[in-house]
């Protein structure tokens, strides 16, 4: 096993201090979004592009019951880590605080009905948009159609995350989870244990049980200065919005879809990993739609041996990265810093 310690024959810059966001926090110095690890690692790659060196912060909580099987991960990158346990957290936070666990638990009904409401809505606009696609009609008339049958797409996009916005909103509002003694002591030892680590690594697994661990700990707002690097899962829950998607399942393609806001720390981009198991790239109409969908934000998809990094607002590299595209094709993503 390769370790992470080990560095590029080529020299890279040092990591640059942090920035600030729009609310006045701070946040990475640096984001990398890696494909899936599983099989073939490029973790290592991208953590001696970014000349990262020091303890590395974990979060497993994707893995959800496994999330302290984190050996071989931990051995990978050397040794010098801790597992910042923000699932187990969250299950001991509502044993010990009821009320809070109870409104929690109502939230995340409300917002799985939210959730099956616009599945609903969303499957009908998706399917209107391919039939008109397939009429017949003056050019003209027929583009300002299937523009007005997208921005229908699109504004029932954002009407799902303003739906899901207020329900959050209004259970901050009501139970202010972050100034709760129970919820507080748990991310001062958070706090604690990002203060000695020079990084945070972000895995996979559930993506809803991990954007809710992250969520309800405030981890982009405790980050203070710490690289980050995700993959799969974890890469999907640093977005600005979580686009959960396959399109080939048993059943067929279903519909992508919005799960919710993601922790905001990967701003303006669509993850999309693993590429070569659930996306139909050959599919110019089903790339057309989703870049169009989503646009102004990049539609990246991750394959196996990818990485993109940046350092602030700026791409550092990107590697094997593909990037859905208006017209319908898939092309390398190979913007580089000016």
């Amino acid at each position: 096993m390769v370790s992470a310690r080990r560095q590029s024959s080529k020299p890279a810059p040092r990591v640059r201090q942090a920035s600030t966001i729009d609310d006045g926090r701070r946040r990475p110095c640096a984001v990398a979004v890696l494909g899936q690890q599983r099989f073939v690692r490029t973790l290592s790659s991208a953590i001696a592009a970014l000349d990262v060196r020091g303890r590395f912060a974990i979060v497993t909580a994707g893995w959800q019951e496994r999330e302290s099987e984190d050996q071989e991960l931990a051995e990978y990158l050397g040794g010098n880590v801790v597992n910042l346990r923000l699932h187990e957290r969250a299950d001991a936070l509502f044993d010990e605080d009821k009320e809070l666990a109870d409104a929690h638990r109502k939230k995340q009904e409300v917002l799985r009905y939210k959730q099956d409401f616009y599945r609903i809505r969303l499957e009908h606009e998706l399917a209107a948009n391919h039939v008109i696609r397939l009429r017949q009609a003056p050019k003209a008339v027929l583009a300002q159609e299937e523009l007005a049958s997208i921005q229908a797409v699109r504004q029932l996009d954002e009407y799902h995350v303003k739906q899901c916005a207020d329900v959050h909103a209004s259970f901050d509002e009501a139970y202010r989870p972050t100034t709760r003694p129970s919820v507080r002591r748990h991310m001062d030892e958070i706090s604690g244990l990002l203060e000695d680590s020079k990084a945070v690594a972000i895995a996979g697994g559930h993506v809803a049980t991990l954007v809710n661990r992250m969520r309800l700990f405030d981890l982009a707002g405790l980050i203070d200065g710490q690289a980050v690097f995700a993959w799969s899962g974890g890469a999907m829950a640093i977005s600005e919005r979580v686009v959960l998607f396959h399109d080939n399942t048993p059943e067929g393609a279903v519909a992508p879809e919005i799960l919710d806001s993601g922790i905001g720390l990967l701003k303006g981009t669509v993850v999309l990993p693993q590429p070569e198991q659930r996306l139909r790239l050959e599919d110019a109409e089903r790339v057309q739609v989703m870049a169009r969908r989503f646009a102004p934000a990049k539609v990246l998809a991750f394959p196996t041996s990818s990485h993109l990094t940046l350092r602030g607002d700026a791409i550092h590299s990107a590697e094997n990265v593909s990037s859905l595209d208006a017209d319908g094709q898939v092309r390398p993503f190979t913007e580089q810093p000016s």
